[in-house]
């Protein structure tokens, strides 16, 4: 006797938000000019129910001093991605990541 019923490969797991391959290739691109400038040293990446989360550090074993946040659920109000400060100061909320991320392409901004 056999059963047609379908069984979820991973039942009672959430879904997870994550950075698309178009959105890591933006952050990436900015980790590595800021990694040249000897700014950033580490990254890491978290992925959660809510939220995904891109975390920037100086150091290997210290706070990340930046986080780069993508929350779909604000996409109708301030915008899906934030720039957060060390101290949980919102640096830039938007809906382009591009945008929101030039806040901190002005470390990068040296006077000659």
């Amino acid at each position: 006797m056999t059963h047609s019923a379908e069984i979820a490969p991973f039942p009672g797991l959430p879904e997870r938000v994550s950075f698309h391959r178009a959105e890591l290739s933006v952050i990436l691109g900015l980790y590595g000019r800021m990694v040249a400038a000897g700014h950033w040293r580490d990254y890491g990446i978290s992925m959660l129910r809510d939220a995904a989360v891109f975390a920037v550090f100086r150091h290997t074993a210290e706070h990340p001093i930046y986080r780069i946040e993508k929350r779909p659920r604000l996409i109708g109000r301030q915008g899906q991605y934030a720039v957060i400060a060390m101290d949980g100061r919102i640096l830039k909320r938007g809906a382009d990541l591009g945008t929101v991320l030039r806040v901190l392409e002005k470390k990068l901004i040296r006077a000659v």
